[in-house]
């Protein structure tokens, strides 16, 4: 088949969109399909079956947005309509711009038609401060469902939490819960730590320097902890608040380490940690915390409403209560003094994690899209 993915955010693997639509890519084109890619990523121009479009100028906004690490797609009629030239499917990873326009145009071509579910409510209403407005995040539901969602023939729903918060809120769709995998790579090794990292307790968290996700927390339980003095805190990502983030951390005696790693040095930073701690408010899935538990390390974990990531917990001492940093503290410092009991929840993570296979999900990411295709034709 030909498949057209169109990615309104696409660029530098540094967060779950891009890293989820990189990899759906891959594995239809490993599975023989040709792919054709929509994104405004000036550096893919040219590239075989990559189809750029432009970016929308915000004027004075713009700093803003390129503070945050993105760019906003801008549809172009000329570019979308050489990408949809023969395309058995079409894609969509996000219900913005560029997505909604292409969506107009495959309805008229009766192009069979897949979306993700990839934005809560929040990663929008956060940037206009109105994350905690119940009110404002059910409108942007609604939106996504009566403008863009509802004229979808299937829709991918990374995690059955999402699912039924978009339902409640947004209209029912014809779902389908897939996880976004855990590569292979993933999988506990034997490594030397690096030198930086040596005679310390390492904690490590993997996501975007944003403010859903909750760095602070983490930071102040920190400072909490009894083992304070020996922790090593690794935030592996990228994002807008890493300057406020290394102020906040300065009080520590081991400053916490900043940095975007490369997939390769992941493993080999997950593999040389004590403990992985995920303290996001919002989370869709967090892959983060499936690659860290599926390398041994025993998690703990927000207790969040309005995060799937809670339900990985095998027990209450892999939780917290959400933006409860003392909490957080004793939770740290239980798995620390309990080397056993830590070295046996290890060992059940591992058989947990077996269910977000990577290739058993790009499988039924595959299944969808033929099924829809399929229907589509019937029809």
């Amino acid at each position: 088949m030909t498949i057209c993915v169109v990615c309104d955010v696409l660029g530098r693997e540094n967060n779950g969109t891009t890293i989820a639509a990189m990899n759906l890519i891959r594995s239809l084109h490993a599975k023989g399909h040709t792919v054709r890619i929509v994104c405004p990523d000036k550096e893919r121009k040219g590239e075989p079956d990559y189809f750029v479009v432009p970016t929308l100028k915000l004027g004075p906004f713009d700093p803003y947005v390129r503070k945050n690490g993105v760019v906003i797609a801008k549809p172009r009629h000329k570019v979308l309509e050489a990408a949809l030239d023969g395309v058995d499917h079409l894609h969509l990873m996000v219900p913005f711009m560029v997505s909604r326009f292409v969506l107009k145009m495959a309805r008229k071509k009766g192009i069979s038609v897949t979306a993700g579910f990839h934005c809560q409510a929040e990663n929008l209403t956060s940037h206009l401060f109105l994350k905690n407005n119940r009110l404002a995040n059910r409108l942007v539901y609604r939106n996504f469902y009566r403008r863009f969602y509802r004229y979808v023939d299937g829709v991918h729903f990374p995690s059955e939490f999402i699912h039924g918060v978009f339902e409640r809120y947004g209209g029912k769709t014809n779902a389908y819960v897939i996880s976004n995998g855990v590569n292979k790579q993933f999988k506990p090794m034997e490594v030397e730590r690096p030198k930086e990292l040596e005679g310390k307790r390492v904690i490590l968290f993997t996501g975007r320097f944003s403010k859903e996700k909750s760095h602070t927390v983490l930071i102040d339980a920190a400072k909490m902890s009894r083992h304070v003095d020996e922790l090593q805190l690794v935030f592996a990502g990228d994002g807008p608040l890493k300057k406020k983030l290394e102020k906040r951390g300065r009080g520590l005696r081991n400053p916490p380490i900043f940095r975007f790693f490369s997939r390769e040095e992941l493993l080999r930073v997950i593999n040389s940690a004590d403990l992985y701690v995920h303290p996001a408010e919002i989370e869709i899935e967090a892959i983060s915390c499936l690659e860290a538990i599926s390398c041994g390390l025993v998690p703990v974990i927000s207790n969040s409403e309005r995060s799937a990531t809670r339900f990985f917990a095998l027990s209450e001492r892999n939780l917290f209560p959400c933006n409860d940093s003392a909490a957080l503290a004793e939770r740290i410092d239980y798995w620390l003094e309990h080397p056993e009991e830590k070295e046996a929840c290890s060992r059940e993570y591992l058989g947990y994690t077996k269910q977000f296979d990577f290739d058993v999900c790009m499988d039924r990411m595959e299944q969808m899209i033929l099924e829809t295709y399929e229907n589509k034709h019937k029809a």
